[in-house]
């Protein structure tokens, strides 16, 4: 036979490569079944973890032209801002983060207002001028969602909290949670 060489030692696991241990076979089985690559299995594996408690909220301007879903909890927690945009469109919100917000469809109908810093895109359909969804100041890597304008049948309390918008700078620097309300 070939001649011996020196034996293959193992490797460890490159660069965000892990030891499944005892679970290899089933991952390779899982992900051989159901066709995945090992980043879409592990996209599943994370967003399971990540969306449970959280259920499917559907909603959407008027005239039906903007629909979105969004995971949330079934319980939310609700800011009433007094800033000079909120209190003139009663802009009453919950916030996600962006991998839990899908636009299902309206994107073209959509038309989007700035002012002062730019930061928040205050979205809202060119049709019937509802704005159902927004990207907050406090965080542009998320959304903020109007309770008002979700779909009836997923909501089963809403927590309300006064912001102090007037005073926007010290009321997000003092909040403790507003900022981590857009991390998934």
């Amino acid at each position: 036979g070939p001649p011996a060489g020196p034996k293959a030692q193992p490797q460890p696991p490159g660069p965000g490569a892990f030891d499944l241990g005892a679970q290899s076979g089933r991952w390779a089985a899982f992900q051989e079944r159901h066709r995945l690559s090992c980043e879409e299995a592990a996209r599943l594996l994370l967003d399971t973890y990540e969306y449970r408690g959280l259920v499917k909220h559907t909603g959407g301007c008027h005239c039906g032209a903007v629909r979105f879903e969004v995971w949330a909890a079934a319980d939310l927690h609700v800011f009433n801002c007094n800033c000079s945009i909120c209190t003139k469109k009663q802009n009453r919100h919950f916030i996600v983060p962006a991998s839990r917000f899908k636009l299902l469809k309206g994107a073209d109908n959509l038309t989007t207002y700035t002012f002062n810093t730019h930061r928040a895109q205050h979205t809202f359909c060119k049709t019937c001028g509802v704005q159902s969804f927004y990207t907050p100041r406090s965080n542009p890597d998320g959304y903020g969602i109007a309770p008002h304008c979700l779909d009836d049948g997923t909501v089963q309390t809403i927590v309300t909290e006064d912001i102090n918008g007037k005073e926007w700078e010290k009321a997000v620097k003092e909040h403790k949670t507003i900022r981590d309300m857009s991390k998934p």
